[in-house]
């Protein structure tokens, strides 16, 4: 308050303090940050570019689109947004240090190649060659007339644009992978140099079942340490999470049960218990008012109805009912009210739009002269079918005029307007007739027809069985009574309780801020789980009740560790390397015991093990069934006759004899051997680099930073 008072009797003070700010970001743009904080419009940067709101956007845009045409879930993609947008700016960097550009021309001219395009058969000539000037033609129209479709193609582009890049940059990079003389033939001599062996293995798996070996916090560490590299971190959280399903009670089931059988048979109240869903007059209306799902006037295929009646349709009459049956926790009645073919259409159009239509771009004709010039030729070519490709170029559909005018095949199904769906239902093969459409006047000729499956008009009366008040107030009071038992508790205490309760308990250890789904749960309320763990007021052992909107469904989550960027927490990873670090403590103890021991028999007895033979190559390290490559080189490096120190193996402890080597010389020369090594490094080096790139990058991300001060959307 005394400063505010200051500003008010200083007005110059405020000014002086606006002129520092604008001072510091001409100087420095990024020193506004320290004064405002980070800008909200800028995600993030990668080795000083910036990631800006907007981009982050347009990706998760593409990938919800993505996913919805291939029906997957649209949320949870922010994080796989965000790593795209990272690789897509660290290739991009690349591209231009390699001294590319990406200019119209070059878009135009490399579009061809992308996995958009490049399998899509309609977007080549009958030659093989790119259309082009068809596909600008296309997306100018679309500008034109769909704003919003536009705006989709330019975010759809950026993701082109970036892939091009790495095609680009992958081409010249991997051009330059190559193999020398000298390690061709260092590794045609591993290839072909044999190693014949007898060994005793301690194996890992039977010593741990007589030995008690505890991994401790410590030890996990210690190895995450040994290898930095592996176990770099980004921020996550370790998370106990018990969810109570507002679940329906066999009470509830009986009730809906009895509520459908009451409609279907008996009466509804708004009637006065005389209709009902066997005797009403209008089964629409009657599903419209009384159903939990909407009423579909269509006629689908078998296989588009409920289960339970699929085997019984096709014999069913016309007002024939099915059920009461239970159909994916609802009960169901259903009653078919038609059936017909499905005819198949293979039509064409010629399209006459008229000023103000939406295919009416630069068109100057009032909608009465188009209506006239289509009758004029509907008439024509009525009357002689041959006519109708030479009035094609008056056509205002241009990509189905260069067809010919064909439209293909067609089904009542077909995304098609109303109006010109209704003219091929009703009209025979050879038909030709005028329809008007909001997009102008089509002259459509029937080239042929041809009949489809059955198809069936069912209506469905629906009710879903839902817990009840006193059901959802059960769940929501043992939710509360549980997180009141932990509140304070360690967690072991708040896994053991929920077990005790038997209740559904889930534990994602390494839970990301932008993950949008946890493991174990898959609710709405994921994402605000997610924010309220990242919350910087937030300490370990926090609990917090959520309620899932729509359902009842009640969640209690513990913050079981905060994991900053770094190297990771290990009890976080103890899942992973658990096995591996107890392994390498066996190890060790395996190694003291065996000493200096005198040969292998000895050891074999001492470990309850036997003596085998093998025969080992440094190229392929197989022994025993086993990839050991610690042995093979072992068994390359002691010489003849001697034993070997302890190794320590990926299964077990070896100690080895080598009995001799000899060579397996294998066909092929120097030459062809050279090549498949380089062709199998060029496969494998995309994937390496890429990921090299990443790790010596600079990249700053601010997501958390901003989401926690001003939300996810602006």
């Amino acid at each position: 308050m005394a400063i505010l008072g200051q500003i008010r009797s200083r007005p110059w003070l405020l000014m002086g303090v606006i002129a520092l700010a604008l001072l510091a970001f001409l100087v420095n743009p990024d020193s506004i940050d320290k004064v405002f904080g980070k800008n909200p419009d800028v995600l993030g940067k990668v080795n000083g570019e910036k990631i800006t709101r907007e981009e982050f956007n347009d990706q998760l845009f593409v990938l919800q689109q993505q996913a919805e045409q291939q029906g997957q879930p649209k949320n949870g993609l922010e994080e796989q947004a965000w790593q795209l947008l990272v690789q897509s700016k660290l290739i991009k960097q690349q591209f231009e240090k390699l001294g590319f550009e990406m200019t119209e021309d070059y878009f135009w001219n490399q579009l061809q190649y992308d996995q958009m395009f490049a399998q899509n058969k309609q977007f080549f000539d009958e030659k093989g060659n790119f259309k082009t000037q068809e596909l600008k033609k296309q997306i100018e129209d679309m500008k034109n007339m769909s704003p919003e479709g536009y705006n989709q193609w330019l975010k759809t582009r950026k993701s082109i644009e970036y892939r091009l890049m790495a095609r680009q940059v992958f081409a010249n990079v991997s051009a330059g992978i190559t193999t020398g003389k000298k390690e061709a033939e260092e590794l045609m001599k591993e290839r072909d140099q044999l190693a014949d062996i007898d060994f005793v293995k301690v194996d890992y798996a039977s010593y741990l079942q007589k030995t008690k070996i505890n991994v401790t916090t410590e030890d996990l560490a210690n190895y995450i340490k040994q290898h930095p590299v592996m176990f770099k971190a980004e921020p996550s959280r370790n998370l106990g999470v018990v969810f109570f399903p507002s679940q329906p009670s066999a009470a509830d089931d009986a009730a809906t049960q009895k509520e459908i059988t009451k409609l279907f048979a008996g009466g509804t109240d708004a009637s006065g218990g005389t209709e009902n869903f066997q005797n009403t007059k209008n089964d629409s209306m009657f599903v419209m008012a009384n159903s939990d799902a909407p009423f579909n006037d269509k006629y689908v295929s078998p296989n588009q109805l409920p289960p339970t009646i699929q085997g019984q349709i096709a014999t069913a009459a016309v007002g024939q009912t099915f059920g009461p049956y239970k159909e994916q926790g609802a009960y169901v009645v259903s009653k078919l009210l038609g059936k017909k073919t499905s005819d198949s259409t293979l039509s064409r159009h010629i399209l006459i739009a008229f000023k103000g239509s939406p295919a009416g771009q630069d068109v100057k004709r009032s909608k009465e002269e188009a209506k006239k010039l289509a009758d004029s030729i509907g008439a024509i070519v009525k009357a002689n079918p041959a006519k109708f490709t030479e009035f094609l170029k008056l056509s205002n559909d241009p990509s189905s005029a260069a067809q010919g005018g064909s439209l293909g095949w067609t089904t009542p199904e077909t995304p098609f307007v109303p109006e010109f769906l209704k003219y091929l239902a009703e009209n025979p093969k050879g038909a030709t007739g005028v329809v008007e459409t909001q997009f102008g006047y089509h002259i459509i000729n029937i080239e042929d027809k041809k009949a489809g499956a059955m198809g069936y008009k069912v209506a469905n009366l629906v009710k879903v069985i839902k817990p009840s008040d006193a059901t959802e107030a059960q769940t929501d009071k043992n939710a509360r009574r549980f997180i009141q038992q932990v509140q304070g508790k360690s967690f072991n205490d708040f896994v053991n309780i929920a077990k005790k309760g038997n209740y559904q308990f889930s534990n994602p250890k390494q839970a990301k801020r932008f993950d949008g789904q946890l493991q174990g749960l898959g609710t709405d309320k994921d994402a605000d789980i997610l924010a309220w763990a990242f919350d910087k007021k937030r300490e370990k052992g926090d609990t917090e009740f959520f309620t899932v909107d729509g359902t009842g469904d009640k969640i209690v989550v513990y913050l079981n560790g905060k994991q900053e960027k770094g190297l990771a927490d290990p009890e976080s990873v103890r899942d992973q390397i658990e096995v591996v670090v107890k392994n390498k403590l066996a190890a060790k103890q395996i190694a003291e015991k065996i000493g200096k021991a005198g040969n292998l028999d000895q050891i074999a007895k001492q470990f309850g093990t036997t003596k085998q033979s093998a025969q080992v190559n440094l190229l392929s390290p197989s022994v025993a069934g086993a990839m050991e490559p610690k042995v093979a080189g072992a068994a390359f490096g002691v010489a003849k006759g001697k034993i070997s120190n302890p190794i320590e193996g990926g299964t077990g402890v070896y100690v080895l004899i080598k009995k001799n080597e000899t060579v397996n010389k294998q066909p092929g020369d120097l030459k062809q051997f050279t090549e498949s090594v380089t062709q199998r490094n060029a496969g494998m080096f995309g994937q390496g680099w890429m990921k090299s790139l990443q790790d010596n990058a600079d990249i700053e991300d601010y997501r958390i930073e901003i989401w926690n001060k001003v939300g996810a959307q602006q």
